[in-house]
């Protein structure tokens, strides 16, 4: 019996086709086939801010095959050299082979100039996709357990996007480069005790030293990408292992996904779109010059360009740095510079005052839950003005980072944009807060009359007895799911403080907090109640102007 079964099974794999033979080879040995059955197949669902994240994860790719490209041609050295090549107007001129090797990208390369482009593009539109993909996450609860984990690993992918992204145009050794890098320099020599150590590190001795491009080259290339792609695997594992989120509607629950198939509807959609991204960021370098080199010239400790900005990203710390009055403490002979070095402790704070807010807001509620469904941002309304304030905060730094620009275009003084930035600092998000929960707020009423009332239609009735009103169209189900499948969150209370035998408890003040911080989320003013089942059944029942 077995030979026979031994040889039906040579038979078989005679008669396979040679491709045949090598996946049953491969699959024999990995399981590939045993696990892409059980994970080709897996929904996912369909909505445009998803293709948030997907803009991140293609823009990335992008930046790594660009680079590749460039390193082969990139020579990350300091040593001054005589320029002779083809671009006359810096013939005869000393620089670095750094500045040298990137001329002749641009200008000797078979279409170097065209990836030098759409690397430095498609680094901007990485960073800016991250912080678009973070607040769409951040407003609609996509954060809440089990994905605080995945949150951190998206935090940390844009902090390491920004420092990628400096090391990055740092290395051409140009005018404007050297003036960020000397920035940079500063602020490291404003940290008390070890500042002096660490530029002495960094930079190989006195700035601007001699090392310092091939050591941000290193890191450019090796250490920020190694730990970038290590943290985006494990965000795309966690993404798939969690299951995606998605919006309320009807058949959407937490223990289910509606939407298409991995293979082959998903796979089809996220091919297009990666050619899609990849031929707007190629038509957007091809079209805008970013980051012409060859107008600055190369770096001198002696000059500063005019104008000179860092890439947007960067703008915070240096609107930071720029808003803080030139403020110095002398002690014991040593000289604090508080000027920089509050700013650059604000800066994580402000960065970070995002990362941590998962675990705020799980510890205000109380809720362990895990969450698959969506939260529309204002029936969130605190979460939400949170998340404004913090835009706003940012576009106030960004302001303050670009001072000199809004002065000159504008034509308004220096001095007043930087005193409108110290005060924006704290009068602008507090504005914001307060205007977005209003406007959420506002929101969730013209929901509330929705459900109740239904849609209004512009046609205006008369009633018997002469009263105008007009007629409401009652909503679908669907839509009246969507209004009202949001959770509605009371707040923590504290409790009785003495208990049954009239001991009194020792209330901690973390509780009051807690306490505190839950009522001003979830208190009567602080989100607009759900209509009730009776109240539609009246209104239905013609209790209402319909």
């Amino acid at each position: 019996m077995s030979t026979s079964t031994n040889t039906s099974a040579t038979g078989a794999s005679r008669n396979a086709s040679r491709g045949e033979r090598v996946a049953d080879w491969a699959d024999g040995r990995l399981g590939i086939y045993g696990l892409a059955k059980a994970n080709m197949r897996k929904i996912f669902p369909d909505h445009w801010s998803f293709m948030l994240g997907e803009i991140c994860l293609y823009s990335f790719i992008i930046i790594i095959l660009t680079g590749v490209y460039l390193t082969l041609f990139f020579h990350p050295s300091m040593n001054e050299v005589v320029y002779h090549g083809s671009y006359v107007p810096m013939q005869g001129v000393m620089m670095s082979e750094a500045f040298a090797s990137t001329l002749d990208i641009s200008f000797d390369v078979r279409g170097g100039l065209l990836i030098r482009q759409i690397h430095h593009w498609a680094a901007l539109i990485f960073v800016a996709a991250m912080v678009v993909h973070m607040m769409r996450v951040f407003f609609t609860g996509a954060f809440r357990k089990p994905r605080e984990i995945n949150w951190i690993f998206g935090f940390l992918l844009l902090v390491l996007g920004m420092f990628t992204g400096f090391t990055g145009y740092s290395l051409p050794d140009d005018l404007l480069s050297g003036t960020g890098v000397r920035f940079m320099q500063g602020a490291i020599l404003s940290v008390p005790v070890v500042g002096t150590y660490l530029s002495m590190f960094l930079f190989g001795g006195e700035f601007p030293g001699g090392d310092f491009v091939a050591r941000f080259y290193s890191v450019h290339i090796l250490l920020l990408p190694g730990i970038m792609m290590g943290l985006l695997v494990a965000h795309l594992i966690l993404v798939f292992f969690h299951k995606h989120t998605q919006f309320a509607g009807p058949g959407k629950t937490n223990s289910n996904v509606v939407g298409m198939p991995l293979l082959p509807v998903y796979m089809a959609k996220a091919g297009g779109f990666f050619f899609l991204v990849f031929g707007v960021i190629a038509a957007v370098a091809a079209i805008a010059s970013i980051n012409p080199i060859w107008a600055l010239g190369p770096y001198r400790p002696d000059h500063v360009s005019t104008g000179a900005q860092p890439d947007w990203y960067m703008g915070m710390p240096e609107g930071l740095i720029r808003a803080m009055p030139g403020w110095e403490i002398n002690l014991w002979g040593h000289t604090l510079v508080l000027g920089v070095f509050i700013p650059l402790l604000l800066f994580p704070l402000v960065l970070g005052a995002i990362a941590v807010w998962p675990f705020i807001e799980s510890w205000v509620t109380g809720d362990k839950r895990e969450h698959h469904i969506l939260d529309r941002p204002r029936n969130v309304p605190t979460r939400t003005a949170f998340g404004v304030a913090w835009i706003a905060e940012y576009i106030v730094l960004l302001i303050g980072g670009g001072n000199d620009m809004f002065a000159q275009y504008f034509h308004l003084s220096i001095n007043s944009i930087t005193w409108f930035v110290r005060i924006g600092f704290f009068v602008v998000p507090v504005l914001a807060f307060i205007a977005t929960k209003r406007i959420c707020l506002g929101l969730q009423r013209r929901d509330h009359d929705k459900v109740l009332h239904g849609r209004e239609t512009g046609i205006i009735k008369r009633l018997p007895h002469g009263e105008f009103v007009e007629v409401h169209e009652p909503l679908s189900q669907a839509k009246l799911h969507t209004l009202t499948a949001h959770e509605q969150y009371r707040p923590v209370e504290i409790g009785p403080t003495v208990d049954e035998n009239g001991v009194e408890r020792k209330v901690t003040r973390g509780e009051k907090l807690r306490a505190k911080l839950s009522k001003g989320f979830y208190a009567e003013n602080n989100q607009i109640p759900k209509p009730t089942v009776e109240e539609y059944k009246e209104i239905q029942a013609g209790h209402g102007h319909h």
